[in-house]
């Protein structure tokens, strides 16, 4: 039995639907799907065209890759694709419960190790302590940095991001239950709600994650009705993505300052969610209380996981003052899989629990 059990082989399935293969990861315990063989083909010219592909013809691989009973509600996945920028390694387009993110930091903190590790960018020479590799997200061109050792991946990853800049601070809300909120509103690859948890009675660090949850989506809806999101160059980013609840401690200090970041269908990262970083950067930088070539420390109030988030130089999105923000952390392998349909399943696609 353990012998036959030690072969790889694949159960009954749908012979017209090839098997997903997948690798799993996690990034601060956030988790990643990674898709490297098995979808079908997405077309499209451009990053952003085939993101409106895949949303429109082949919605089924992200029900299939992040829905029970394969994943979970707060699954997250990553499809990669060809890039058309001649400097990028790979393309990727980013799944989560409700479609599909513009960036995802925890993600490219993973695919960094998995660009080295699976041969889709040459490790370094030896000597070399770290390899960069050029990711394609739909909000423009990463470039993640990873340490290697011996051909292979081996510790922390860090990325500089597309420009990132605030988009409105100090921004009065009414948010029914809590009635007039001020807040912030800055993009880090995606745009976010930042305010602190205790505006809306709630201590980040301590309340239960269903109250912190309600409140975030509240603060989410209220943002959408009441501002227009809207990005500088591109339509399919204008977007707000989730809020971000925060401890306050927005003035620089050694000391790790603590979020929880909500997004898409009411989805919590596990992580301190690295584009949420990134914008977060943006917006202490934006009003002085951050200074280029500072770090801070990010602290998930779900897992403790760590990210460090600096601004590294100044730079344009349209018309707005933005920064390179470089954001560190851990991405840990979990697993393979290969995930298969019968064709007889009536959930072969996927359904969600609320």
């Amino acid at each position: 039995m353990e012998a036959a059990l030690s072969v790889a082989r694949l159960p009954p399935h749908d012979p017209r639907t090839p098997p997903l293969s997948v690798v799993d990861m996690h990034t601060g315990g956030e988790p990643l799907r990674i898709v490297h063989a098995g979808c079908p083909e997405v077309a499209g010219p451009t990053l952003l065209a085939k993101r409106r592909y895949m949303r429109h013809h082949l919605d089924y691989v992200r029900r299939r890759l992040v829905f029970e009973p394969r994943g979970h509600r707060d699954m997250y996945g990553a499809v990669l694709v060809p890039s058309e920028l001649p400097d990028a390694h790979l393309g990727v387009l980013f799944l989560h419960n409700e479609g599909y993110s513009s960036m995802c930091g925890h993600a490219v903190l993973a695919l960094g190790r998995f660009a080295i590790d699976f041969g889709l960018v040459p490790a370094p020479p030896d000597g070399a302590q770290e390899a960069q590799v050029n990711i394609h997200c739909p909000c423009g061109l990463v470039t993640a940095f990873v340490a290697c050792e011996g051909g292979r991946s081996r510790g922390p990853v860090r990325f500089h991001s597309v420009p990132a800049f605030v988009l409105a601070a100090d921004l009065t809300v009414d948010v029914p239950g809590h009635g007039k909120v001020v807040l912030d509103i800055a993009y880090g690859g995606a745009f976010y709600a930042f305010v602190s948890a205790e505006k809306l009675g709630l201590d980040v660090c301590s309340a239960k994650t269903r109250d912190l949850v309600e409140a975030a989506s509240i603060v989410t809806e209220a943002v959408k009705a009441q501002f227009k999101i809207k990005h500088p160059e591109s339509e399919d980013l204008g977007f707000l993505y989730g809020t971000i609840l925060t401890d306050g401690k927005d003035a620089y200090s050694e000391e790790a300052t603590t979020n929880i970041c909500v997004f898409a269908d009411e989805q919590v990262d596990r992580s301190p969610t690295g584009s949420g970083v990134t914008a977060r950067i943006a917006l202490q930088y934006h009003k002085g209380l951050l200074q280029l070539d500072q770090t801070r420390t990010f602290q998930s109030n779900a897992t403790g996981s760590v990210f460090t988030g600096r601004a590294v130089r100044e730079g344009k999105c349209g018309d707005f003052k933005a920064i390179i923000v470089e954001v560190a952390g851990q991405a840990h392998y979990t697993g393979t899989a290969s995930l298969t349909v019968e064709d007889d399943d009536p959930l072969r696609d996927g359904f969600l629990l609320k």
